[in-house]
């Protein structure tokens, strides 16, 4: 990298032209997320309404693992669209992307469920979200190379941190769309039909964004290249088959984008998973939480960027993934804590065990969803797991069958695959709460922020995002910068979509597999903690910093 040209930093502010690049970059961004995650928002209507003929655990997979489709694509919609993004232009390419985005969404609010038309709704909505997926492959790249392009030298990280904002803002603008409808519906109407409205009403944000992109021209830098002649007639080949680009893709991912992923996902999407199906807060509650704590995070996307350009990329965006790393488990035991801590006191209190012929207990790890568990043992461990309860399993001779046991009490056991009166009796007894009992953090309405344990909430929640913003905020910057002009898009897109599309849409179902599997509610988390700390040490050696570099003359 020291070969590469350092251009001066340009003093003064945006001028008008360069405003209205982030405006309309930004906004129609805001809105494709905003489709995007509308579905990880609702995961568990979605899975009521769309996986009904399947007992709620395995609906629950089948939802995030619906969600987690449009991730698995992304990569793929990265080659694409950024092959077309290197040969047509940036403008065009993101126009195409964000109407097959709002098309998508405006259809799964039309969708028929499962109950109307059987298994071809599932079907359909899957392949919407794989839709989706591809073009949000597409849509990123464009938009965080477009903007990085107008930006002076100096000042790309700050420039392109507005981009940055975009999914955290789509997060917050899905949510606050459907807390919106919840309070106007009620939550029985809702759940019936009402959370249609939000997707419908994407058709409206399909429109403005369209417009303002209209309005935009291409970028100077392809423009130029194109002009003279010299952009690429084969960036694939140029991107992948190239060692030496090649070599600087891997890095990008293993090194940055793997671990910026699943510092993201699990600052708010398996946040919001681990208060709504493990601490069993209520949605409503648990949306408002979320949604507060992006309200007061969402300005250090900017703050970072903006450092970034002052002290670098790489030392911020590192860090980020090592204090995330260090600190998952104090943070979500502390949330714990505060949102439900009856449920906390009987994890550490009550012993519950299951005892069992070795043969009769296999492996409970299922992020698929795809396997039917029928030996007493794993359906009595997936019942504990799914009930918040925490086990553990021990081994009993052979042919001595199950027990389940409860301080040393053995609890008549009957096979546990949606319910069991006794086992959930004696659990309760002995200090498990009941099902709605996150009571001391219920919020009626958005302003019950000052009620002491739901302000607790949102502060551990924004210590979450404040990780996310520190890994997130400059990386669009650093990914612009490793890259030659001529294969920016398609070279800066496939890591980014690989990192935050695999590694991090994969994090919810995942986890809470990984949860299902070990009894322990917090052991979903050594998924995050292992690729982030993966990510600090490959990014430490190899990761180069870029924040001085001429992306003009690449």
């Amino acid at each position: 990298m020291s070969t590469i040209a350092v251009a001066p930093a340009r003093t003064g502010g945006m001028t008008k032209d360069e405003r209205f690049v982030i405006l309309a970059s930004s906004l129609g961004t805001v809105f494709e997320w905003y489709d995007f995650y509308l579905y990880g928002s609702l995961a568990s209507i979605i899975g009521a309404q769309f996986f009904s003929a399947y007992p709620p655990a395995t609906r629950d997979i089948f939802a995030l693992l619906a969600f987690a489709a449009g991730f698995l694509v992304r990569p793929f919609g990265a080659i694409v669209f950024g092959r077309i993004g290197d040969i047509v232009g940036r403008k065009y390419t993101f126009l195409i992307t964000i109407l097959i985005m709002g098309i998508s969404t405006f259809i799964v609010g039309l969708l028929p469920n499962a109950a109307t038309i059987g298994i071809a709704a599932p079907i359909i909505l899957i392949g919407l979200r794989l839709l989706q997926g591809l073009a949000l492959g597409g849509e990123y790249g464009g938009a965080a190379t477009y903007v990085a392009e107008h930006s002076p030298p100096g000042k790309r990280g700050y420039y392109t941190s507005f981009i940055q904002t975009t999914a955290t803002l789509g997060l917050f603008l899905s949510l606050i769309v459907i807390l919106f409808t919840r309070t106007i519906l009620g939550e029985p109407e809702f759940a019936a039909w009402g959370w249609r409205i939000p997707f419908l009403v994407s058709v409206l944000l399909l429109g403005v964004s369209v417009w303002i992109r209209l309005k935009l021209n291409e970028s100077p830098i392809f423009q130029k290249m194109k002009d003279e002649g010299k952009s690429s007639k084969a960036p694939l080949t140029e991107a992948f088959a190239n060692w030496g680009n090649a070599k600087i893709v891997l890095i990008a991912l293993i090194g940055g984008t793997m671990g910026q992923g699943v510092v993201w996902y699990t600052g708010q999407f398996y946040a919001l998973f681990f208060l709504q199906s493990i601490l069993k807060v209520d949605g409503y509650t648990s949306n408002l939480l979320i949604a507060w704590s992006l309200l007061f995070g969402t300005g250090f996307f900017i703050f970072f960027g903006w450092l970034s350009d002052k002290i670098g990329r790489k030392p911020i965006i590192l860090t980020g993934c090592l204090i995330a790393a260090l600190s998952f488990f104090p943070v979500f035991r502390m949330i714990t804590s505060n949102a439900n801590p009856a449920l906390e006191k009987a994890i550490e209190s009550v012993k519950v065990e299951v005892v069992s012929d070795p043969a009769l207990c296999g492996d409970l790890f299922n992020p698929v969803g795809t396997r039917v568990f029928t030996a007493p043992c794993d359906t009595a461990r997936a019942y504990l797991a799914q009930s918040s309860v925490k086990y553990s399993t021990s081994y009993g001779p052979a042919g001595s069958g199950v027990k389940v046991m409860v301080n040393g009490t053995e609890v008549p056991y009957v096979d546990a695959k949606t319910s069991n009166p006794a086992v959930l009796a004696a659990v309760q007894g002995a200090g498990y709460p009941k099902a709605g009992n996150a009571e001391i953090v219920k919020m009626s309405n958005p302003f019950d922020i000052f009620k002491p344990q739901a302000a607790a909430v949102i502060g551990l929640l924004f210590i979450l995002v404040l990780f996310v913003t520190m890994v997130y905020g400059p990386i669009a910057a650093m990914l612009v910068e490793l890259f030659p002009a001529r294969i920016r898009y398609t070279s800066m897109s496939l890591p980014y979509h690989i990192g935050n599309g695999w590694f991090g849409g994969l994090l919810p179902a995942t986890a809470f597999a990984i949860v299902a599997s070990t009894g322990d509610i917090y052991a979903g988390l050594w998924y995050p903690i292992i690729f982030a700390s993966i990510t600090f040490v490959v990014g430490l050696i190899f990761m180069p910093e870029t924040k001085n570099v001429d992306i003009s003359h690449r």
